[in-house]
């Protein structure tokens, strides 16, 4: 089907590429996309980088990501209706698990314009179970918003997703949504902002009226007021903006002007040279502050980090939309604001980090991009450094949710969607050939030589960092329908890993099962339905389990010999080991005094192998081992015994020395945050102590309850239902991991008879 079919504009040389097999849904659906004018698109290649932005959408659960993004798709041109989340038909949210449940999955990249800006943005998840959808996003944007209820304020999961912006130091600029909520409070959101995050929020802009009453809002940089009215027909489109005068209520000039001098001493607090330019001819009257300084200081502020601007609206309400858009081309970073150490290497050349993968029935995987440096052409071969190897790219695309249109060439600082990468997967680093990784290998060669005078550090790869994959919480089996069907389960599953690294599949040594390992009950049951829905498998899932630790008490020590004879050679290898609790998670390996001088590289690589091995299965459950220290004490190898026969000898010796020094279980805690109304309190306590829950605080958040607790990942096993139960399906709840604890005894001794099948 020709983009004409779709949109009615015509595009001569352009095909919509149908990106998820739910598109034909989305057809019926009737949803008509206004794609950009053809000559934009034809502008594509060479868009300056400085009139394009890179950013994301983040935030808690149910903060309004989704509806903000379909509002400023609706008001750049790109859609001709609003789409709503609870109709399912938005246009990020495209799989059929998240127009059922009204969530949103998986991270959606979409391309638009906005007063002659071109903007890449990625809708995010706001569920913990799919996080690193999240990580994956920040890692190659240069800018995110960070959406919230302003009537709740900073929640649990935009802790994490701040946290994981400043991991990235990625400016942000934070948009304060439901202003039209009865309990909507701009100075309790303000405030949570500057304790929780620990950030200085820049606030841009006050509200004008509240709850239903909210009508529009003040742009404190400009002194102008932005007006919506009532009953509109033109979904938001339509709003005055005028100066405000005299004749204006005289207690909002008074809250306006005490604003505005207040963004003006906390900018110039910021940033010197704006404190300069108020001291030199604006002392006596901060009035007089052009509004383009004001606006060129609170940038330097946002890029540097020092403070994030604070807007507020109501999407669904179709208020404060367009401000926001205009917040985005005039606070957040271009591409070439960014630094990006490993890039000068390479010059011109391409260079680009692959972070997303999905799998397309017809065209196999397609691979998001992002051009760091150079440009990335149709039709070309690229290098995969990571790899080693060079694939061939048939088509290049600029994204647009599940439907995108395919381009020649991208240039740097652009997101782009490849056709034909089979071997790249999230974290690669992608260049355009072994001679430009050579050339680029050389360059900082060179350096290194002239140790160049003011170099602070120098590169120590030609590989961009990957995305950092959190360990899986939950565990199950899963079963193909029958035996004949093991093969296509095998393929839907190695796709899946793809797309979604967060999720492991790994064979039981024992019995031969396939283990699904995931980051929770939703991260589980999303990739049961859509091995279901997209490869026609119905699977069996075994019961969910919680994927535990182990450590060590105290130190043990063991000495063990294995002697074997294989067919004419005789293998014997004698290990002495100690093995010691340490108080970091991570596992630590240590030489006695001048053993490691008397082992061969390759005896001392078979050795730590062996080690590794051992810290795959713990003394008690075979559980992997954390905060474990081993010394290795002494090596005896016959000339002629195989570095395997090294690493089984180790290996068995390390786990008669973990046995020695006792094993205890650790669990998984999660931080547990629950919003309740105050008269179902006691019954949510009451159920916490029961799941063997810590709390740690209740708060006051307006007519509500916020308890924060600490509760085992294994009690909280269909905790939505009872909650809902419990409330009269009023309160809600997050969650995340937080830590790994020593198991009480008793609970440790039932766990182990239950996993022997002694109960």
């Amino acid at each position: 089907m020709s983009a004409a079919a779709l949109s009615g504009i015509d595009l001569p040389g352009f095909s919509v590429i149908r990106a998820n097999t739910w598109c034909r849904w989305r057809i019926q659906a009737r949803r008509r996309y206004g794609f950009l004018p053809a000559g934009s698109l034809r502008a594509v290649p060479c868009f300056i980088s400085s009139r394009i932005r890179n950013i994301g959408i983040m935030a808690h659960i149910d903060a309004g990501k989704t509806t903000t993004t379909e509002r400023m798709l609706y008001y750049s041109g790109y859609t001709h209706s609003l789409g709503d989340v609870d109709d399912g038909d938005t246009v990020t949210d495209f799989m059929a698990q998240e127009r059922e449940r009204g969530i949103t999955i998986q991270s959606a990249a979409v391309t638009f314009d906005w007063k002659e800006h071109r903007i890449n943005l990625i809708d995010t998840p706001g569920h913990v179970d799919f996080t690193l959808e999240v990580e994956r996003a920040l890692r190659v944007l240069d800018g995110a918003v960070a959406v919230f209820d302003a009537s709740a304020g900073v929640e649990a999961q935009t802790l994490t997703v701040w946290r994981q912006a400043d991991k990235h130091h990625v400016p942000r600029v934070c948009f304060l949504n439901k202003m039209d909520k009865p309990g909507a409070n701009l100075s309790y959101s303000v405030e949570s902002i500057k304790k929780k995050l620990k950030a200085n929020p820049i606030l841009l802009q006050i509200p004008i009226g509240s709850g239903k009453g909210f009508t529009g809002l003040v742009n404190l940089v400009t002194s102008q007021r932005m007006m919506w009215p009532q009953s509109d027909d033109s979904n938001g489109r339509v709003f005055v903006t005028k100066p405000l005068s005299s004749s204006d209520d005289p207690e909002l000039l008074r809250h306006v002007r005490e604003a505005r001098n207040n963004l003006i001493e906390q900018v110039a607090d910021l940033d010197d040279e704006f404190a300069e330019l108020l001291l030199g001819e604006f002392s006596e009257n901060f009035d007089a502050v052009p509004p383009e300084k004001l606006q060129m200081a609170v940038r330097r502020v946002t890029l540097a980090q020092k403070g994030v601007p604070v807007l507020c609206g109501s999407a669904l309400r179709n208020k404060g939309v367009q401000p926001l858009l205009d917040a985005i081309t005039a606070y957040l970073p271009a591409p070439n604001e960014r630094h990006h150490d490993l890039v000068q290497w390479y010059g011109n050349d391409l260079c680009a980090l692959a972070f997303k993968v999905v799998h397309d029935k017809q065209r196999g995987p397609l691979v998001f991009v992002r051009i760091y440096s150079g440009a990335l052409k149709a039709q070309s071969a690229v290098h995969n450094i990571n790899r080693n190897t060079t694939e061939r790219m048939s088509r290049l695309m600029v994204p647009f949710a599940d439907q995108h249109i395919e381009i020649p060439s991208l240039t740097a600082g652009n997101i782009a969607l490849t056709v034909g990468l089979k071997q790249t997967v999230t974290g690669d680093t992608i260049v355009a050939s072994k001679s430009s990784a050579s050339q680029a290998a050389r360059r900082l060669l060179e350096l290194e030589e002239k140790k160049v005078k003011g170099s602070d550090k120098e590169a120590e790869t030609l590989i961009l960092a990957g995305v950092e994959v959190p360990d899986p919480v939950f565990f199950c089996t899963i079963e193909p329908p029958t035996m004949a069907k093991q093969a296509d389960l095998d393929h839907a599953l190695a796709c899946l890993q793809r797309e979604d690294p967060s999720l492991k599949v790994k064979t039981d040594p024992d019995s031969g099962q396939t283990i699904l390992c995931g980051m929770g009950e939703l991260h589980i049951e999303i990739i049961h339905d859509r091995i279901r829905r997209e490869y026609s498998l119905e699977t069996y899932l075994g019961p969910l389990q919680v994927a535990y630790r182990e450590t060590v008490l105290q130190s043990g020590c063991a000495v063990d010999t294995l002697d074997r004879t294989l067919g004419d050679r005789r293998h014997v290898v004698t290990a002495s080991l100690q093995v010691s609790p340490r108080e970091e998670t991570a596992c630590d390996i240590a030489y006695g005094e001048g053993v490691a001088e008397n082992l061969a590289p390759d005896l001392k690589d078979a050795v730590e192998n062996g080690i590794h091995s051992a810290y795959l299965q713990g003394p008690l459950l075979g559980f992997p081992a954390q905060g474990v220290t081993t010394v290795v004490q002494a090596v005896s190898v016959q000339s002629g015994t195989s570095v395997a026969m090294v690493s089984a000898c180790v290996s068995r010796c390390m786990l008669k020395a973990m046995k020695q020094a006792g094993g205890q279980v650790l669990e998984p805690l999660m931080s547990l945050e629950i919003t309740v109304e105050a008269e179902h309190l006691s019954l949510v306590l009451g159920d916490l102590a029961q799941r063997r829950g810590s709390i740690q605080d209740i708060q006051s958040r307006q007519d509500c309850k916020v308890v924060l607790a600490s509760v085992p990942l294994a009690e909280t096993m269909g905790y939505s239902t009872m909650l809902r139960t419990l409330t009269s399906g009023s309160a809600t709840f997050s969650m995340q991991l937080s830590s790994y604890e020593a198991m009480n005894p008793e609970i440790q001794s039932a766990l182990v008879n239950k996993m022997a099948g002694l109960a």
